[in-house]
């Protein structure tokens, strides 16, 4: 595990989405082929306009997944995953090879079931996470299933992370936070060959602090990723403002 901090939100998204490019392309030289996973949220927003801009990634050989989705929530709302990827992502990039997005409008069962038996055949090369205020990995909230072997799961959305939600904006009231989502599992994303996890904002600091220095435990999610060999976290000043240990790259 690796930690850079930035000095702000700008340039730690620009330090990860230049080094998910390097990955990607790395992958594409070796396999022919790369396989990502990305999050969405505001803590990507600068990492996904670095990504986008970036020169000569060879898209055409790119699979793209995503971590989660609302269920029930349509695809024009403005909290819908699958259509901040369209506009942040999908329409600024070429065509990409084959792009999985997650239906929670649908029958919800059959879109697990095939989501399931897709990215079983992918290896993803390069997964882009994040962590929730609450310390959730995608949306397993605390206590997370540290322990299923599928890839996609329906979860229940906790308070904090449905007020993390409305907070940002994305929805009007609590009550309009749908109450659950399919999420990509723990198992699913510690999997990945690279793990790059953008946190940037004071208000994540506590979670940063939990996830980075307390024992793993499936009340803090994403503590999980000390246990994986290649996942690089970007924080900015006001993210890493909690931590006691030296991690630090650069500043």
């Amino acid at each position: 595990m690796k930690v850079i901090i930035a000095k702000d939100k700008e340039e730690l998204g620009e330090s990860a989405g230049t080094f998910a490019a390097s990955l990607i392309r790395i992958a594409i030289k070796e396999k022919g082929k790369a396989n990502i996973i990305l999050a969405t949220g505001t803590s990507q927003f600068e990492t996904l306009e670095q990504l986008t801009a970036e020169d000569d990634i060879e898209w055409s050989k790119v699979t793209l997944f995503h971590l989660d989705e609302y269920i029930g929530l349509s695809v024009n709302h403005l909290a819908s995953f699958r259509r901040y990827l369209q506009e942040r992502f999908l329409s600024k990039v070429p065509s990409l090879l084959a792009v999985y997005l997650i239906n929670g409008e649908g029958n919800i069962e059959d879109e697990i079931i095939n989501l399931n038996k897709i990215i079983r055949d992918h290896p993803i090369d390069v997964a882009l996470v994040g962590i929730g205020e609450n310390g959730h990995l995608a949306f397993n909230d605390p206590p997370a299933d540290f322990q299923t072997d599928e890839p996609y799961l329906v979860v229940n959305l906790d308070e904090p992370c449905r007020q993390q939600q409305m907070g940002e904006g994305w929805f009007a009231s609590l009550e309009d936070v749908p109450l659950q989502a399919i999420s990509m599992s723990i198992r699913q994303i510690m999997m990945s060959e690279n793990i790059i996890c953008s946190v940037p904002d004071k208000r994540k600091a506590i979670a940063v602090r939990n996830s980075l220095e307390n024992t793993v435990s499936n009340q803090i999610p994403a503590s999980v990723l000390q246990e994986h060999p290649n996942c690089t976290f970007f924080l900015d000043r006001k993210s890493s403002s909690l931590l006691k240990n030296e991690f630090s790259i650069h500043n």
